[in-house]
């Protein structure tokens, strides 16, 4: 416990498949407390159970080891404790593989595991209604294989507690990867809505790491970032009131801010004054920001109110397969030659391969694909109207997708693609084909009651 003093959070990730040289930067010179790995989202849940289907020992993020490997000696000169929710849809095997790594490194340390959010059971017995569909979950067709409750801050809290120099979790609520630190070191009321609202403004400005530090704030023209080829990540110093100061080396590169503050604040908030957690429904309504000094940030004003009695749950069902193909056609006319090889494909899956047609999809990257009908600039120039339709965009790239039931039906959509290179029209390269199975998300409520952490020590 800290007896006052601040807590120096750093954030070694944002995302699964995030950078590692700016979390060892920070590990090295950053002087950190706690280095907090953020790495899963929904999807990434998704795919980690995908993984496990095929192999009972893996589920977790493919990183780890190389993060562990990476940080975990210059953690270990600084005093610095990892936490990470690398565990993904496998916490207990991610788990043992710390631990794996750790003796590799000769490091003796602590590892905890935090488990518990595999509530499957609870959600087949409560039966609650999915969000997505309206219906009870009984009422879904799809086969359910995996159900994963967001835990708090508070398991996070009990893994420091006894000692470990690594905590490695499964699916916890994103800032309170950071919270948890904070309870730990700052012993803070848990049943103080303000204490944890000031708390989990930290946790929602770090968790996403390099955004904070210009990353995703970045525009050449209107926003420039320094040197964003080595954007460095971001941390905080918080005092025992749940003060904050946000700062970043002065080494690195990025942007720190008000504004990257502001834009980091509004991410994947729906309400401001009431953003609900499983530890608070924090208050961000009144925050502001004051720059101190060269990248450097004072936060202040969040508050809360008391916690939801139910916690969100991320339900995965077998969705079946994806089959895709992508080629490239360039110069004159691309757009036109582009839509005869995309009207070929889809013939041949439906006639040849007896794919329904409603399951094709076709995009045209570069013609306006990623507007989706909503913006009308499917030309040059960012012109919307039918002015910018007549315009043939200088090259298209033709993606082909189909969701089906079967591996063998997903693996011939990038088959008929990849075969358009001498069977027409002219001109296409670049081909490439992949297929997998997917795990469709959706998401329902279950009470707190239901859901049970659990902390090992390993």
């Amino acid at each position: 416990m800290s007896a006052g003093r601040t807590v120096r959070l750093g954030a070694g990730a944002g995302f699964a498949g995030d950078r590692i040289d700016p979390a060892v930067e920070l590990a090295q010179h950053g002087a950190l407390d706690y280095l907090v790995f953020e790495c899963l989202g929904e999807r990434t849940v998704a795919a980690g159970h995908t993984r496990r289907l095929a192999d009972p020992h893996a589920g977790y993020d493919p990183l780890l080891a190389a993060r562990l490997r990476a940080v975990l000696p210059h953690c270990r000169d600084a005093g610095t404790t990892v936490v990470t929710n690398s565990g993904a849809a496998n916490p207990e095997a991610a788990g043992v593989r710390a631990a794996e790594v750790i003796r590799e490194l000769g490091l003796p340390s602590r590892v905890a595991t935090v488990t518990g959010d595999d509530v499957l059971d609870a959600v087949r017995r409560r039966d609650p209604r999915v969000w997505e569909t309206g219906t009870r979950l009984s009422e879904i067709g799809e086969e359910l294989i995996s159900a994963n409750a967001y835990l708090g801050a508070e398991p996070v809290a009990q893994a420091l507690a006894s000692g470990a120099d690594v905590v490695v979790t499964g699916r916890v609520a994103d800032p309170a990867l950071y919270l948890g630190p904070l309870l730990h070191e700052h012993g803070w009321d848990r049943g103080d809505p303000t204490l944890l609202g000031r708390g989990t403004l930290v946790g929602h400005l770090l968790e996403c790491a390099g955004q904070l530090t210009g990353g995703y704030f970045a525009d050449p023209l209107t926003k420039p970032v320094p040197d964003p080829a080595h954007l460095g990540f971001p941390f905080a110093d918080v005092g025992p009131d749940g003060s904050a100061v946000f700062g970043k080396l002065a080494r690195s590169g990025g942007r720190l801010d008000a504004r990257t503050c502001g834009e980091q604040l509004l991410y994947e908030v729906d309400d401001p004054g009431g953003y609900v957690t499983p530890d608070v429904v924090a208050d961000f309504s009144g925050v502001t920001f004051t720059e101190s000094g060269p990248d450097r940030v004072v936060a202040s004003g969040a508050t809360g109110r008391a916690r939801p009695d139910t916690l969100k749950v991320t339900l995965g069902f077998r969705g079946g397969w994806l089959g895709e193909g992508q080629i490239t056609y360039a110069g004159p006319r691309c757009l036109d030659r582009a839509r005869l090889a995309a009207d070929i494909v889809r013939e041949r899956l439906v006639s040849v391969h007896g794919l329904d047609e409603t399951a094709v999809e076709v995009e045209y990257i570069g013609a306006g694909a990623a507007f989706r009908g909503l913006g009308g600039l499917a030309g040059l120039g960012g012109l919307g109207g039918p002015a910018a339709q007549a315009v043939d965009p200088v090259e298209v790239r033709l993606r082909v997708a189909a969701r089906v039931a079967s591996e063998e039906a997903a693996s011939v959509v990038g088959w008929e693609v990849e075969s358009l290179y001498t069977n027409g029209p002219a001109g296409g390269g670049g081909a490439r084909r992949e297929h997998r199975e997917i795990v469709a998300v959706r998401s329902c409520l279950l009470p707190v009651e239901d859901v049970r952490p659990v902390v090992t020590v390993l």
